[in-house]
């Protein structure tokens, strides 16, 4: 049997394991640094929107810039990406300017609330690691916004302005998916999450 305890005079949280026949063996738990976990979230409307539209082009721009690369050749060429001039990250910029609303528009309509369900499922703030649960967040917007914004994309560049037939659309959309999904996994994970945060706290240092 596990479960925790608080002392009410030191105001620490304990977790206790309590063995049969045995001496019940006692862990102490380190309480959320502050910028760690939750205090690192918004915690209100206009918060939430400032950090919503730093992630949407923290993401979007990322993603642009990957997919500019590829658009142009640069992975094909010897040294792959090594090859990428400032061009990339010009045209990348102009593409994200339009795409980062998108993925607003699309993270506020389900992609956050999906990840926040995820997370919720498998990780409790107030029992487990506030990072770990953060983690697990990212992870499941991610694993609805790749799909998502891969979808736009394809409808967008592929049969929109390269005239690709609709039919061939479930394929491309596939085919799009494999391609973004490693990179915005990885890019949301070290890159774009910890940005945001960053920034987010350098913006409202003090939240409440």
């Amino acid at each position: 049997m596990a479960f925790y305890c608080v002392n009410p005079v030191e105001g620490r949280t304990f977790f206790i394991v309590r063995k049969e026949d045995a001496a019940a063996e006692i862990f102490p738990v380190r309480p959320p640094r502050k910028g760690e976990g939750a205090d690192k979230m918004p915690k209100n409307k206009t918060q939430g929107i400032i950090f919503g539209i730093i992630m949407s082009y923290a993401m979007a721009y990322g993603m642009e810039v990957y997919n500019v690369a590829i658009k142009e050749g640069v992975d094909l060429a010897a040294g792959g990406f090594s090859n990428m001039t400032n061009i990339v990250f010009r045209d990348a910029l102009i593409e994200a300017l339009y795409m980062g609303v998108f993925v607003f528009i699309f993270s506020n309509l389900w992609g956050n609330r999906i990840g926040a369900a995820f997370a919720a499922r498998h990780c409790d703030p107030e029992k487990d690691n506030p990072y770990i649960c953060q983690l697990l967040r990212q992870a499941g917007t991610v694993a609805i916004m790749c799909p998502t914004m891969s979808l736009a994309a394809s409808i967008l560049f592929n049969v929109i302005l390269a005239g690709a037939p609709l039919a061939q659309l479930p394929a491309i959309w596939i085919g799009t998916l494999l391609k973004n999904f490693p990179m915005a996994f990885f890019w949301n994970m070290f890159a774009a999450a910890p940005f945001t945060h960053w920034l987010f706290g350098k913006i409202y240092p003090d939240r409440r």
